[in-house]
C-alpha cells in the first residue's frame, strides 16, 4: 500500500509540474495561429521565405537534442525577469496586430514570449540549455523590405558588373548600365532573384546548423565555415547569372524563360551547398596537415 500512494504521489506531482508548461504551451500556440496562417499565406510563399518552415521544424528538433541538458538543468524559476520579458512579447505582438502587415514584428515577438515563459516555469539553467535552438528560431522571422531592398540593390549591381566584365574579358560583345547587360543584340535584365538574396537567408540558415551539429567542438574551423557563407552565396550566383547571359546569347531570351531560370535557382542552390562542403573539406585538410606537422615538431 505505502509504495502505491507514493507511486501515486509521484504521478501527481509530476502531472501537476508539467500542467503549467503545457498550458502556456497551448496559450502560446493559440496566440499565434493568425501569425503562421499569415505566413503561409505570404512570406512562405516566396522563394526569399520559403524555407520558414523547414527552420520552424529544425528549431523543434534541436529542442529535441538538447532534451538531456534540458531535463539536467536545475529548475529555478525567474518570474520577475521572466514576466518582463514576456510582457514585452505580448507588447510587440499587440502592437503589431494593430499595425496590420508587421509580420516581421509579429513573428518575432515569439521569441521573447517562448524566453518569458521558460523563465517563469524553469529559469535561467533551462533557458541556457534552449540558447541555441531559441537563436536559430530568428531565421523564421521574415526579413523587413527595407533591409532586403537595400542589400539586393547593390548586390544586383555587383553581379552585373562583374559577369560583365568577365564576359568582355573572353572577347564577347557585351556591355553593361546598371543592371542592365547587354549581349550581341539582346538586352538582359538582372532581377531581383538573380541578386543571391533567397540564396544568402536559407543559406545562412543551414550553414548555422550544420556548424552546431558537426562543427561545434572546433570552434575556428565553424567559425571560417559562417564567415564564408556570404561570399560563397555570391560566387554560385555568379556562375547563375554567367550562365543564363550565354545562354541568352546562344539561344535567345525565351530560352532563360520559366522553367530554365527556375531550374537554375535551384542549380545555385545545390552548387553553393557543394561549395560549402568542399570548403569545410578543405579546412579539415589544412587541420589535418597542421596536427601532423605539430606532431613531427614534437617528435624532432
Amino acid at each position: 500500500m505505502t509504495d502505491i500512494h507514493i507511486r501515486k504521489s509521484i504521478g501527481t506531482g509530476l502531472s501537476a509540474s508539467l500542467l503549467g508548461p503545457a498550458l502556456i504551451a497551448v496559450a502560446i500556440l493559440g496566440a499565434y495561429t493568425p501569425t503562421i496562417r499569415g505566413l503561409i499565406n505570404g512570406p512562405w510563399q516566396t522563394e526569399q521565405e520559403g524555407h520558414g518552415p523547414l527552420i520552424i521544424a529544425a528549431t523543434l528538433w534541436l529542442v529535441w537534442q538538447s532534451r538531456e541538458r534540458l531535463m539536467r538543468a536545475k529548475v529555478a524559476p525567474a518570474p520577475v525577469m521572466g514576466w518582463i520579458v514576456l510582457a514585452l512579447g505580448l507588447v510587440l505582438l499587440y502592437l503589431s496586430r494593430l499595425q496590420q502587415g508587421l509580420l516581421t514584428v509579429e513573428m518575432g515577438s515569439i521569441l521573447p514570449v517562448i524566453m518569458g515563459s521558460v523563465l517563469i516555469c524553469a529559469g535561467w539553467p533551462a533557458l541556457r540549455a534552449l540558447a541555441f535552438p531559441l537563436s536559430f528560431l530568428v531565421f523564421a522571422v521574415p526579413m523587413p523590405d527595407w533591409i532586403v531592398d537595400s542589400m539586393t540593390v547593390p548586390l544586383k549591381v555587383f553581379i552585373s558588373d562583374t559577369v560583365t566584365r568577365v564576359l568582355y574579358a573572353a572577347g564577347f560583345p557585351v556591355a553593361q548600365n546598371g543592371v542592365m547587360i547587354m549581349i550581341g543584340s539582346y538586352q538582359l535584365l538582372v532581377k531581383d532573384a538573380c541578386s543571391g538574396m533567397n540564396s544568402i537567408f536559407a543559406l545562412s540558415a543551414i550553414g548555422v546548423f550544420y556548424v552546431y551539429a558537426f562543427r561545434w567542438r572546433e570552434k575556428l574551423r565553424g567559425f571560417l565555415l559562417l564567415l564564408a557563407i556570404i561570399p560563397i552565396t555570391i560566387l554560385a550566383n555568379f556562375f547563375r547569372v554567367f550562365a543564363l547571359v550565354l545562354m541568352a546569347y546562344y539561344g535567345g531570351p525565351d530560352l532563360i524563360e520559366g522553367i530554365v531560370h527556375d531550374l537554375t535557382g535551384i542549380s545555385l542552390f545545390v552548387v553553393a551547398l557543394l561549395l560549402l562542403f568542399a570548403f569545410d573539406g578543405l579546412l579539415g585538410i589544412v587541420r589535418s596537415l597542421v596536427m601532423r606537422s605539430r606532431g613531427k615538431l614534437a617528435a624532432a
